[in-house]
């Protein structure tokens, strides 16, 4: 299907997921005494929650900012149209034994009971490939529950996901005095999360244009460009300290113009609108706080 397709934006939890940046979905999963569905909402998060059963289905419309249900469902059609009918936004996850078709299919049966409010998810042992497709044949918004393995974060933001979920107990569970559990998944807990938003803020601006339309939202756009900036910035300035102890001639006497110029050719290959002109004064300032940087250190070594 063609890229062109209008994309779905869904709203949940006061988050749009499908427009702007990439965003971090705490997810909650709970069981209280007798099995039946409590649900705490996180301080900071999106409580998003799979019911055991249609007994579960009133707590959840009360306290969920949306529900979640797998591709696996399609045996219990009437469980799936009364979830759909909750009047919340729907997570469909693709579990390990779903086709792409199956998967899409039941998010389409989903959409056409709650007003459209469908988020694709792929979990277990993540397929980024079809976490693409998925995207790109729906047009819906693609979830990634991270949570097993933290580490993939950046890697599914840079192949598209419109965000990512990690599991995590609620903070005020263990007070209330009520049994809890995690998910199959497990928990994450906060430095999860902080690992996930590390992965939306470095490599979002490189993969996701955004459009703000407000002036915070355009400054926190900005925030986030440069975050990244800073940090390969910074990635730059030590591989350029390694480069002095290789050169036969270090520091500000062993610069090669022409391989500066030639560097900032390239940069208005991918920099058309700043060009060269714009772009030669910049990394030369980049290139002096380098050297400047690794003459320092060596001072001190």
């Amino acid at each position: 299907m063609s890229s062109t397709l209008e994309r779905h934006v869904v709203t949940v939890g006061g988050l749009r997921v499908g427009d702007g940046p990439a965003v971090v979905i705490s997810r909650i999963s709970l069981r209280g005494p007798g099995g039946a569905a409590e649900m705490w909402r996180a301080r900071d998060g999106v409580t998003l929650v799979e019911p055991g059963s249609a007994a579960d289905l009133p707590a959840i419309a009360g306290a969920a900012d949306g529900v979640v249900i797998g591709a696996a469902w399609t045996r219990d059609i009437p469980l799936v149209r009364a979830v759909a009918g909750l009047g919340l936004p729907v997570v469909v996850e693709r579990r390990a034994s779903a086709t792409l078709e199956e998967w899409l299919g039941l998010a389409h049966y989903c959409a056409l009971e709650c007003d459209d409010r469908v988020i694709l998810c792929e979990t277990g042992r993540l397929d980024l490939g079809l976490l693409r497709a998925a995207r790109a044949a729906s047009g819906r918004p693609v979830l990634a529950d991270v949570s097993a393995d933290l580490g993939l974060s950046a890697a599914v933001v840079a192949a598209g996901a419109d965000g990512l979920i990690v599991s995590r107990p609620p903070a005020d569970g263990p007070e209330s005095g009520t049994a809890h559990r995690t998910d199959e998944r497990g928990s994450a807990g906060e430095a999860g999360v902080r690992l996930a938003e590390e992965a939306v803020t470095l490599v979002g601006p490189l993969v996701r244009p955004e459009t703000p339309a407000t002036l915070p939202e355009c400054r926190q756009a900005i925030d986030r460009v440069d975050a990244a900036l800073a940090t390969l910035l910074e990635r730059r300035a030590a591989l350029a300290g390694i480069v002095q102890t290789l050169k036969p001639v270090g520091g500000f006497a062993g610069r090669d113009m022409g391989r500066e110029r030639a560097l900032v050719a390239r940069m208005a290959n991918r920099a058309p609108e700043l060009g060269e002109d714009r772009l030669a004064p910049i990394m030369n300032a980049v290139i002096e706080a380098g050297l400047s940087l690794a003459e320092e250190r060596s001072v001190s070594d």
